[in-house]
């Protein structure tokens, strides 16, 4: 494992990463409003920073007789299959497979970021991308959520170097990136980039948190796009779906919701903490003419049980349209 940065470290780096004036204005609405209970982001109540509803909602399933039993389900991580066919595909890229890892709060469950190495060890990908939420808490140090991601990342470069791209989630600091970056991660802070293969190009954009602290930029993240591209949208969440179809994307990919993560037999969700349709919440999905899968994600927010949904880790296979059968 490297050695972390130092505080000093990383606020240097980030003034060279971001420039001096938005480095400043995104640790300023950081320090402005973590931990808040009420008002800030896309919903109005955000039940991950209050105070007392890990210890309400571990005691109510106690008393039920089904914590130890909701712990179990969440070590238990599958790997879901994604199709993505779309005629804007470029043919270089037929077949490319991505591996999406979300929502890991790596700190909270050992025993399920262990599965998802195990699991990562496996299969077989062209690209990872990390759509957020990496730490256990929404505040607080960051230093075990970042030893813990460093060991997933090693896995999944391995020894093949696979790249991995990156996005922030409700519950991570602007301070994580730095060490991300060190460790192999690409963390793209409304930023685009270019993927090439047999001489074709597709783009994967991502951007900052949407969620929460409302840092997004689709319009930086797209500008030098082109329009006729095939192009990705890396998002913490799917409540963005309008503004991302809108700006042209094909293909949406995002977590946040844990798909309810306490579900109602059947996988219904008893609330996704989004504003979003519910057919949204978890899966593939469709909004005009862009794709869109909402992963359940790896982890487990607030108390780290799961029922009736599932871990998982989801590996998208992107087709052209023409060559299916």
């Amino acid at each position: 494992m490297k050695e972390l940065l130092t505080d000093e470290e990383i606020d240097e780096r980030l003034r060279q990463r971001l420039g001096s004036l938005h480095a400043r204005q995104r640790l300023g609405i950081e320090r402005d409003h973590e931990a808040q209970v009420f008002g800030q982001g896309l919903n109005f109540f955000h039940i991950e920073n209050f105070l007392f509803s890990q210890a309400l909602i571990t005691s109510v399933l106690k008393l039920a007789g089904l914590y130890w039993i909701g712990r179990r389900n969440a070590t238990d991580v599958r790997v879901r299959m994604n199709d993505v066919v779309s005629m804007q595909l470029p043919t270089g890229f037929d077949g490319f497979t991505i591996l999406q890892l979300t929502d890991l709060h790596v700190d909270m469950n050992p025993l399920a970021m262990r599965s998802v190495i195990d699991l990562v060890k496996d299969l077989n990908f062209d690209l990872c991308v990390m759509t957020g939420d990496y730490r256990a808490q929404t505040y607080g140090t960051i230093r075990p959520c970042l030893a813990g991601l460093d060991q997933v990342i090693a896995c999944v470069r391995g020894t093949l170097g696979v790249t991995v791209y990156g996005v922030l989630g409700n519950h991570d600091s602007i301070r994580m990136v730095p060490d991300l970056e060190r460790m192999g991660a690409t963390m793209l802070l409304n930023e685009h980039v270019a993927l090439e293969r047999g001489g074709d190009k597709i783009y994967i954009a991502g951007i900052d948190d949407a969620h929460f602290y409302r840092v997004d930029n689709i319009e930086k993240a797209t500008d030098g796009i082109p329009g006729d591209a095939f192009s990705i949208l890396l998002s913490h969440t799917p409540e963005i779906y309008r503004q991302a179809a809108h700006a042209g994307f094909d293909l949406l990919l995002s977590g946040h919701t844990h798909g309810g993560q306490i579900c109602l037999p059947g996988g219904i969700p008893i609330t996704l903490d989004s504003n979003l349709p519910r057919a949204f919440g978890s899966g593939a999905w469709k909004y005009q003419n862009m794709a869109g899968y909402t992963s359940v994600g790896a982890g487990s927010c607030i108390v780290p049980v799961r029922f009736n949904c599932p871990p998982e880790i989801t590996l998208h296979r992107v087709r052209r349209a023409d060559t299916t059968s």
